[in-house]
């Protein structure tokens, strides 16, 4: 009779020669040394019943006989896990049993309609023989279908050439319940490509060979040489037919079923998530014993406490409410700072409820703890919908400190951000918080709380807060409206519709009120970095020439800095250059000290990333605001690392100098404001108000204020995978930051200067390990990465004369930079292989380089002093 799957004959044994085999290595490594092992066994196949009705019903019995388990490549016998141990040693009488127990399966043409198997075996051995099953399932003409095997419910094409059959089973397109989670930007997460493919010879209508390969491949997008590969590879030949047992007779599957065993129950073929117990790891308290010393404050800026920092959220995240809670009520006020990182770090409902319940909002005293929990909140790789709604509640309820209260609503911005980007914008958490937001600052009296809901809005970037921000920059006043400005600046260009532009041409051109100069140059970037047209240009290039002072020689630059490093509005501007009389020598001869300059710190296969740094002074001298920028991107993403900006305004009455121009009556101020991986901080103040000024200044040590300090979790990425031969795979690539950044502002009126210094420590970790679980052996491969680091940025400024002098140094320390990589072949009882390499290097310390003007000023300020600017620190 016809039929359209592959057809047995009667009475015969099928005995085919089966092998699994999976292997672990990096990327591009070849599979020689690969870690990894082989099942291989005998598998007997015969026909029990034909549906008499049906050709293309069939119900084949399939046996595993004869097991074996060795290494998948040669090893001396000392490197050989296997060594002298029989196949019931190493998988366990018990399992071996199970595993070679018969299957019973009911083909409709071709597909596995029905899996039989009994019913309390191990989950491990029942998916080695899905695995098997789900190899018999094939069609024997060329088509699409969606079809469930042991890798859940997938979307397979079918290509038949005469006797050859190939299967290509899209990966990404299988529904299966598995562990996942990614990081919340592309450039700090991993690529991920998985490919399955099946070829299969037929002989006599039944099948000869089947060879099948599933590839996994892992990839740092940040460091793409950081990654590995996982191959399953499946083997089904053929070797003999012999005469075999008669058929069943019955009219239904039920009643061969029956007569067969009437235990056997039919089961679902995908793969049963299945999970190896550890028997000899710690526990939450142990661990933290172990790791406790690496966590200490001054320690902070290691790469051993970012490592530490990473283990120990992997712990938590297996640990209960309870534990967790243990080591926070025991642990002192030194470390507690780091525990609360570690355990908000780990996402996990149980971590979350932990820190909850310690953690009292109505408490002053727990300041600290409280906003590094914040702060883990806001830098969190994959929030819940739960947090955001436990951080709305506490903001609604009542807290003790203004400066949490502050940061709490600063965070459910960054938190509404991060939920949307992953299509959570119609969560009721993300509506409740974002209306919240809106709605509190239409209401706002204060300044403080106008301040503080514009801060949430930075973080959130929602589209339908652009005409509120616009609002604010136009007709707030300078603070309020430098913020909203900057908010503004965030957002991606193609939100900036033409009534954004319009308003930021206003507010530059100072068309319905004087704008002060930090938002006025705000309102000019941002008009050049959305696609400016002709005439937005031509009017900008005017204007320089009537600006004040400063103002002038700022926006020159910003224009020199868009030319040389060719910037999208680079071609316009040229343009706009070439037909203008504008290009006179005298108005681009301006004196001045402000500048604006961006330059690449590294450029690479992968990413890249630049510096720029920017500075506006007043025309008395006095700093109005410094801008530190690190950004990284590749070709499609982009990150915002670091910035740093320094505010002052109102210091003129300390020099006795006469203020700018509509700054008459600026209160003294000087605060610091940072953003962090995209996440804007609590801007901290160095004093406000002329007394508060005074006072800092006769005390002042130019001891630097602490701005952030802390471990982050940046890279956080979790895959399990259910390999189609039966065993199950993960993969967990985790990067870990330790931070401290600190700024200060100190003046000489002796010597008539002042200086500004922002401080970057920071040391990563990343770790990786992609293994392998098959029960009885594990392998894999741990890849690790290590690196310290120290940036700073200093601008010294003497005001004893005109143009005062400003040096601007931005330098970084020798960063010692290791890699490690270890393969491992492993069994329960603790026998091991292990092959590891490792690398360590130095990346020079470097200055970079800023423009020409600012390297003749630094010669001239510490020419006056010393031969050289390195003895003065």
């Amino acid at each position: 009779g016809h039929t359209t799957g592959p057809s047995l004959n009667n009475d015969k044994l099928y005995k085919f020669a089966y092998s699994a085999e999976v292997y672990v290595d990096r990327v591009k490594a070849s599979l020689q040394k690969s870690a990894g092992y082989r099942i291989s066994s005998g598998v007997d196949v015969n026909l029990l019943w034909r549906n008499p009705d049906n050709d293309d019903d069939q119900l084949v019995k399939i046996t595993i006989k004869d097991v074996q388990v060795e290494n998948v490549n040669e090893r001396p016998a000392a490197q050989n896990i296997f060594q002298g141990k029989s196949t019931e040693k190493i998988i366990g009488k018990d399992y071996l049993e199970a595993l070679q127990r018969p299957i019973v399966v009911e083909l409709v043409r071709g597909k596995v309609k029905t899996f039989y198997s009994y019913q309390n075996e191990p989950g491990f051995t029942q998916n080695i023989k899905r695995g098997l099953a789900s190899l018999f399932q094939l069609q024997l003409h060329s088509g699409s279908s969606r079809e469930v095997d042991i890798s859940g419910k997938c979307n397979t094409t079918y290509h038949v050439r005469q006797d050859q059959v190939t299967k290509i089973k899209d990966l990404d397109s299988c529904e299966i319940e598995r562990k996942r989670f990614t990081s919340h930007n592309r450039i700090l997460d991993v690529g991920t490509k998985g490919t399955s493919a099946t070829v299969y010879v037929l002989e006599d209508s039944f099948i000869k060979s089947i060879k099948a390969e599933e590839n996994f491949v892992f990839v740092l997008n940040y460091r793409r040489k950081t990654g590995a590969k996982i191959i399953s590879k499946q083997r089904l030949e053929l070797k003999s037919v012999q005469a075999g047992m008669g058929l069943i007779a019955a009219k239904q599957v039920a009643g061969v079923i029956k007569t067969l065993d009437p235990n056997y129950v039919a089961m679902p073929l995908e793969a049963e998530p299945v999970k190896s117990e550890c028997k000899k790891c710690p526990s939450l308290s142990e661990h933290w014993q172990s790791i406790r010393e690496h966590m200490h404050p001054d320690k902070l800026s290691k790469p051993e406490a970012a490592k530490s920092f990473l283990s120990f959220i992997q712990n938590i995240r297996k640990a209960t409410k309870e534990e967790i809670l243990k080591i926070i009520r025991s642990e002192n006020k030194e470390f507690l700072p780091q525990v609360v990182d570690a355990v908000t770090s780990a996402q996990t409902p149980e971590s979350l409820e932990a820190i909850l319940e310690f953690l009292d909002f109505k408490d002053a005293s727990t300041f600290i703890l409280q906003e590094r929990f914040l702060y883990a909140c806001g830098f969190a790789s994959h929030p819940s919908e739960m947090l955001l709604k436990s951080l709305t509640e506490k903001f609604k309820g009542d807290v003790a400190s203004e400066e949490i209260r502050e940061t709490l609503v600063i965070v459910m911005g960054a938190l509404i951000r991060k939920l949307c980007d992953r299509e959570g914008c119609k969560l009721p958490a993300v509506v409740e918080a974002k209306r919240l937001i809106l709605n509190r600052l239409e209401k706002a009296k204060k300044d403080d709380n106008v301040q503080m809901y514009l801060l949430a809005l930075k973080n959130a970037l929602l589209p339908e807060a652009i005409p509120v921000l616009l609002k604010y920059a136009e007709s707030g006043e300078g603070p309020i409206s430098s913020l909203a400005a900057t908010a503004l600046q965030r957002y991606d260009p193609s939100f900036l519709t033409k009534e954004v532009k319009e308003t930021m041409n206003r507010i530059y051109h100072q068309t319905r009120k004087v704008h002060e100069k930090t938002v006025r140059t705000t309102a000019a970037a941002i008009i050049l970095n959305s696609n400016p047209s002709y005439m937005e240009v031509k009017n900008i290039l005017l204007s320089i020439g009537e600006l004040p002072m400063e103002m002038n020689k700022y926006m020159l630059s910003m224009i020199q800095d868009i030319l040389h490093f060719e910037l999208p509005s680079s071609k316009t501007v040229r343009q706009v250059l070439k037909d203008m009389r504008a290009h006179n020598y005298d108005r681009f001869s301006k004196m001045g000290s402000s500048s604006a300059y961006t330059g690449y710190i590294t450029r690479g296969p992968d990413v890249s990333s630049t510096y720029s740094l920017d500075i506006l002074y007043s025309g008395s001298g006095i700093l109005r605001r410094s801008n530190v920028n690190i950004h990284v991107f590749d070709r499609n993403t982009e990150l915002h690392a670091i910035q740093v900006v320094i505010e002052a305004q109102g210091l003129e009455s300390i020099i006795a100098a006469t203020p700018d121009e509509g700054e008459e009556n600026l209160d003294s101020f000087a605060g610091m404001s940072a953003i962090l991986f995209d996440f804007q901080l609590r801007p901290v103040t160095f004093f406000q108000g002329y007394g508060d000024l005074m006072s800092k200044m006769l005390s002042a040590t130019g001891d630097p204020m602490n701005v952030v300090k802390g471990l982050v979790l940046l890279t956080d990425f979790l895959q399990e995978i259910q390999l189609q031969s039966g065993p199950t795979a993960s993969a967990e690539f985790m990067g870990g930051l330790a931070i401290d950044i600190s700024g200060g502002m100190e003046f000489s009126l002796w010597y008539r200067e002042s200086k500004t210094n922002v401080k970057n420590r920071v040391a990563v970790f990343i770790a990786g390990n992609t293994e392998v679980d098959s029960f009885f052996v594990k392998t894999g491969m741990e890849t690790s990465l290590e690196a310290e680091t120290a940036f700073d940025f200093i601008s010294t400024v003497q005001f004893s004369q005109y143009p005062f002098l400003v040096c601007m140094q931005m330098d970084r320390m020798d960063s010692p930079f290791r890699t490690h990589m270890t393969k491992y072949e492993s069994l329960p009882s603790g026998r091991r292989y292990t092959a590891r390499r490792g690398k360590a290097a130095t990346l020079a310390g470097n200055e970079y380089p800023l423009h020409q003007e600012n390297s003749n000023m630094c010669k001239k300020v510490f020419g006056a002093k010393s031969d050289s600017a390195g003895s003065w620190f």
